[in-house]
Order: C-alpha cells, then structure tokens, then sequence
C-alpha cells in the first residue's frame, strides 16, 4: 500500500463517506488516480466504492477494523513477523493486526503453516505470497461479521496442537490486571488457544490501553511479548516489563 493510499484510508474512516473530487483535492492528485488508488483498496476489502464516493466498511466487519490506524498495524505486523522463522507452523488469532501478519508471513517466509480460528486470515492471504503458506482453520460457530470461529469446538481443535507462538489482538486494558475482549466467546476461544501455544503474543496498537472491556481475555501473567506503537503510556509500559511482559516498540 502506497502512502497516499494509507492516507486515503484515513481520511475515510475518520470522515465515514467522502467524494473522490474531495479527496482529489485534498491530496493534490487527480481524480483518476484517486479511482485507482480507491480500486486498489477495494480489492484488498479496506473500503467501499458508490458513485463518486468513497465509503467506510460496517465497524463490525473486521475489514473495516484492519482500516483503522492501517500504517500502525502494519508495521507492528512486519515486526511480529521477525519472530517466525521458515517452515515455522504459529497460530494467529483473528484480530486486525493479526490479518496483516498472517499477509506478511505468507509473502516473506517460506512454508510457514498458519492455525487460526479465523476464516478471514484464509481469505485474505489466498492470493499472497509465494502460495506455500499453509492454513489450518479450526472449527466452531461461525460469528459473520468478524469471520472467526469460536465456542467449544475451537478448544477441541486447538487441542490437537501445539506450537511455540500464539499471535493475538486484543480490545482493551485493565491496568495492573490483564487485556480484555469486547465479546465472550472470542474471548474463550483465545484461552483455548493459549493452551496450545508456549508463549502468547499480543500485536496491538496504542489506542487499546486507553480502552476498557468487562471480558478478561488474559492476566498479564499470561503474556509474553507485546508489539505496540511509541505512544503507549511510559506507565503502562513500566508495568508491563515489570511483570515480564517483553514490551517491543514500532516507531
């Protein structure tokens, strides 16, 4: 994605609708280019595209999700991806910031096998990448919106497994205490999950420490690295590291 189309993607999420000839305005290009550029965010499922606008996605749907703070997240993927080697096989729960590092894994590494309970990861990285990047999806209820598996049946396939790295978002924090999930049964299949994962690592941009869930995903014990951006709270970091948590910071 170029820098004018992250840009774009900003633009509509902040603003929910904006009209190509705005947009051609704003960034000085244009109005071909910007359909260009608005056909290309399209096709990766970032946005919709009406006559002469440009629209954002339903904020339930994960792909309107993955548009918020996109060059953050993008970057804490690319990040995260460092941590996987070559036919290394991770699970990857079904956050946003998790979309984008099962797309950097697919293009970067050579026969990773991704398990995940999110049918999202596997439609998102069908077409990227060397095409040796090998999906397990575990089974469960479905949930549309945010295309992931959940219930008692994720626990049951996850069980089948078990890996060095569990790679996970999250929707919140409580501080001192733990990470929080704004639904249940997405919150349990996480724990599921972390049962089958030697270490647990969550990818999350900085805005999620500001925000509160009645829904304990995982203590801090249960943590063992955090991918975030600069503008965590030095505090937040502090009490993180001091319960030893490893805090690695994007710029």
């Amino acid at each position: 994605m170029t820098d004018r189309q992250t840009k774009i993607l900003e633009i509509v999420t902040q603003q929910k609708k904006v009209e190509v000839a705005a947009l051609s305005e704003l960034l000085g290009v244009s109005q071909v280019t910007i359909r260009k550029d608005l056909d290309a965010l399209e096709s990766m499922e970032l946005l919709v595209r009406e006559h002469g606008y440009a629209a954002a996605k339903n904020m339930s749907d994960i792909g309107n999700r993955l548009a918020v703070r996109y060059d953050v997240k993008q970057k804490l993927a690319q990040a995260a991806a460092e941590l996987v080697s070559d036919g290394e096989t991770v699970m990857i729960e079904s956050g946003s910031s998790c979309a984008l590092l099962a797309s950097c894994l697919s293009e970067t590494k050579k026969e990773v096998t991704i398990i995940t309970n999110s049918s999202f990861i596997a439609r998102f990285i069908r077409e990227s990448g060397s095409g040796d990047t090998k999906v397990i999806l575990l089974g469960g209820e479905y949930q549309k919106d945010a295309e992931v598996m959940v219930g008692p049946l994720v626990k049951t396939c996850a069980e089948a497994f078990y890996v060095d790295k569990l790679f996970m978002g999250t929707d919140g924090y409580i501080p001192g205490i733990g990470f929080t999930c704004g639904d249940m049964m997405r919150a349990e299949a996480m724990k599921s999950m972390m049962g089958s994962a030697r270490k647990a690592v969550i990818l999350t941009d900085s805005s999620k420490f500001q925000e509160h869930g009645v829904v304990l995903q995982s203590r801090l014990k249960d943590i063992d690295m955090i991918f975030t951006d600069d503008q965590i709270p030095e505090e937040t970091k502090t009490t993180l590291e001091n319960n030893g948590i490893q805090v690695k910071i994007v710029q």
